[in-house]
């Protein structure tokens, strides 16, 4: 798709020699320059604004505009090595850019760590195979994943969560094979998202407010919910309206693209399986968890799926199960199975809930629900009559970046009395945000006390409304809505943007220094683990805004720099944004690399002014596209 250019705005007199108007050219040029340095110097060098057209109207063509706007059409031309000598760092030398390609058609939702046909080689028992299994060096791909041809960018949440263009998931197959369940409807240039499940034919909404009238849904006790086996996501999508986030997620290819049309609706989704290795969250991280026939063999293999359900389900936290063989003497011809068959399932699911220490809370129609106890007081009492499962050796329970599973029940935090919440009280939502963590304020994160985190959130909350300055696309409703942060320490990114109309899918990187993800989760934010030489567990074009505060130095020597440009390349959509905070020496270098995979970009001053050595760098991914097929170029 051809880009517009941004149009001449010098007039020169027709008899001037080439001479002369490249020596005014210049002049004029560097006058302009440096009359601009010199005014900032007193504010600072970012007080222009971005100007990027934001998510696309569906009446709008994709093209793109951005490189229209004044601020990106000032691109920072010797900005980054004059801070570079500035500051006493060697300026490095001018290397020719190198160009990354585009891949193949082929690859538009590509994702590299749950490929099909590396997974072919790997167990099927307990879907192994569909676990991550990522390439290896010399297998990755060093070029830029293509939109699909006609691709646009979604429309404005909340209007996404009812509505995806066919053009960007072009995958109709969950509409005939879930028909009658009211999940996904093709109309025209799109699809619609009715909010059915195969549990809640009526409705998402009215399955919910059904659970609703069994636990209190309304008063801020339950803010993050897990949905194991997710569909599209529309148990998610729902809740949000009630101030509860949920992490869903559910394996690639189970049902095409099922957790695709969750991100494309702008519902927080990622790409998972209960196999042998435990969820990418910390222990206690879960006000709920919920299955609707998620498929999930909840009393096999010694109910080691349930019991990592109650690693990360909080003390006193629920799990909703419906489905199979809930009310199977309903249901049992439907389901095309044995009463007997049922019977025996659901009295194993019983026996694995009673050794988590679990109460069944009640069960109503299609609907069970049981609690996890709010502390192992009595728990421990019980391990002395039966030991099934045993309580796991001494081990970190926040540990979950390919760690094994174990039939073993993970203890909670030790308690004084039988009514002590262990691990401590949360605040309801949305006081809970800014309270100090219960993690630390007992003193469970080295290094971060409480002082710590109440700085931090003024510091995010200034820093924030530096970044709306930079970018005023920020302030604007509707132009964002997926965000990651792949460096979320304390969750003050998050934080600053409770009050917009985004989530934030909050990364705690495996190599850092201080695990901070149980944080993150006792504010009420969501997030996982990642370790960033490798490919995120989602699709492509996930992401509408990416903020990166230090990743690069942080990978410095343990994997490529550009190898985790062409991940955020992957990830991020056509005209998303790019937020970078580092050295300016490590920036220097990003944008080289940056400008191969044609994204426009600026290095801007740090919020304190131009004396720091850290600074930022703002970006824009371009639009582009795969080409037209060849049978839709005569259409």
């Amino acid at each position: 798709m051809p880009s517009a250019k941004p149009s001449s705005t010098f007039s020169f007199c027709t008899k001037t020699n080439i001479y002369s108007l490249a020596v005014i050219t210049f002049f004029c040029s560097f006058s302009y320059f440096l009359g601009s340095w010199q005014h900032g110097r007193g504010t600072s060098s970012t007080t222009a604004e971005f100007s990027l057209r934001g998510r696309c109207n569906p009446s709008q063509n994709s093209t793109n505009t951005a490189l229209n706007d004044p601020f990106l059409a000032q691109l920072s031309i010797d900005f980054s090595t004059h801070h570079a000598a500035e500051d006493g760092a060697a300026t490095v030398p001018e290397e020719k850019v190198k160009s990354y390609p585009a891949c193949g058609v082929e690859y538009s939702e590509y994702t590299p760590c749950e490929g099909t046909k590396r997974a072919l080689k790997f167990e099927r028992e307990r879907l192994i195979y569909r676990e991550r299994h990522c390439p290896e060096k010399g297998d990755l791909l060093k070029c830029r994943i293509p939109a699909p041809y006609g691709y646009r960018n979604p429309p404005a949440w909340p209007a996404s969560r009812d509505v995806a263009w066919y053009a960007n998931v072009p995958h109709k197959e969950l509409t005939v094979e879930k028909a009658v369940q009211n999940w996904i409807i093709y109309e025209g240039d799109r699809f619609r998202f009715p909010g059915g499940g195969t549990m809640f034919p009526n409705g998402a909404d009215a399955y919910i407010d059904d659970i609703g009238k069994l636990i209190n849904l309304k008063d801020g006790s339950i803010r993050t919910a897990i949905d194991t086996g997710c569909g599209v996501a529309s148990w998610g999508a729902y809740l949000l309206s009630r101030n509860i986030i949920t992490m869903s997620f559910a394996p690639r290819d189970t049902h095409e693209a099922q957790v695709q049309f969750a991100l494309e609706r702008g519902v927080p989704a990622l790409i998972g399986v209960l196999a042998s290795i435990r969820l990418p969250y910390p222990s206690r991280a879960f006000d709920m968890a919920h299955c609707s026939r998620c498929l999930i063999p909840w009393g096999q293999y010694d109910g080691v799926y349930l019991i990592e359900v109650d690693r990360v389900l909080r003390p006193g936290g629920y799990w909703v199960l419906s489905g199979p063989p809930i009310n199977w003497k309903k249901h049992w011809r439907g389901w095309e199975r044995t009463e007997k068959d049922l019977k025996a399932e659901q009295q194993t699911i019983e026996n694995v809930a009673k050794s988590l220490c679990w109460k069944k809370l009640v069960e109503k129609d299609d609907i069970a629900i049981w609690q996890k106890p709010i502390n192992h007081l009595y728990c421990k009492v019980n391990r002395k009559i039966t030991q099934n499962p045993p309580f796991c050796l001494p081990k970190d329970p926040d540990r979950a970046w390919y760690t094994k599973m174990e039939t073993c029940l993970t203890p909670l935090p030790e308690v004084s009395y039988s009514q002590e919440l262990a691990g401590g009280e949360l605040a309801k939502w949305p006081e809970r945000l800014n309270v100090i963590p219960p993690r630390i304020s007992s003193g469970s994160i080295n290094g971060v006390t409480a002082e710590i985190f109440q700085l931090n959130s003024e510091l995010w909350k200034k820093r924030m409304s530096y970044y709306k300055a930079v970018n005023n696309q920020l302030r604007q409703p509707g132009r964002y809505r997926n965000l990651l942060d792949m460096n979320a320490y304390l969750g003050g990114f998050a934080a600053a943007l409770v009050e917009d109309p985004v989530w934030v899918m909050n990364v705690v990187p495996v190599d850092a220094k201080i695990n901070t993800l149980g944080v993150i989760y006792e504010r009420g934010l969501i997030g996982t683990y990642q370790n960033w030489c490798e490919a995120m567990s989602t699709y492509p074009r996930t992401y509408d805004l990416i903020h990166a505060d230090s990743v690069f130095s942080l990978y410095k020597d343990r994997c490529e720099m550009e190898d985790i440009l062409l991940e955020m390349d992957r990830i991020l959509r056509p005209e998303g944004s790019v937020i970078l905070r580092d050295d300016v020496d490590v920036l220097v270098k990003i944008k080289r690399i940056t400008d191969g995979l044609n994204w426009m970009s600026r290095i801007v001053d740090h919020e304190d002014g131009p004396h720091q050595r850290e600074k930022l760098l703002f970006a824009v991914k371009s639009y582009w596209t795969a080409p037209a097929a060849a049978d839709q170029e005569g259409s």
